[in-house]
């Protein structure tokens, strides 16, 4: 492993792995430089990996939200999209906690949250509304027999 850093080093190899930093690319994608061709490249400035962290995040985001609005908009007799459209917002939740917290900005971070937990209250409350109903049909089944 490589490191590219302005500081030089005494002929110590730097362990690199420890360091929290994004990986740029994919397992398939391979760069060149300088005719070199490099599978992995991790970038730990976070100056450097804010606008590539935000890109990758903000497509994520929007996906999900578009999800999430579908889910809203979709009627659901079982709710079962209800419970899986609220484990995608969790998912996502922790992907950012765990994964990009350190490269995104805090101002980045708030607004998603807010929409987020303005999403998921509308995802209970469906959720609540179509377990109720699903009880008053049932409790009228009941009462039939």
């Amino acid at each position: 492993m490589y490191s590219i850093s302005e500081k030089k080093s005494k002929g110590k190899l730097l362990d690199i792995s420890d360091i929290n930093s994004f990986p740029m690319g994919s397992k398939d994608k391979v760069f060149k430089i300088n005719n070199c061709k490099i599978r992995k490249i991790k970038v730990a400035n976070k100056k450097l990996a804010n606008p590539l962290v935000s890109k990758k995040v903000e497509k994520q985001y929007k996906k999900l939200i578009e999800y999430l609005t579908e889910t809203l908009l979709d009627d659901d007799d079982n709710g079962e999209t209800c419970r899986e459209a609220l484990n995608q917002i969790e998912k996502f939740r922790l992907i950012i906690k765990n994964k990009y917290r350190d490269f995104l900005k805090k101002q980045e971070m708030e607004k998603m949250s807010k929409q987020l937990l303005l999403l998921k209250k509308e995802l209970e409350k469906k959720e609540i509304q179509i377990r109720d109903s699903y009880l008053q049909f049932m409790e009228t089944n009941k009462r039939s027999k």
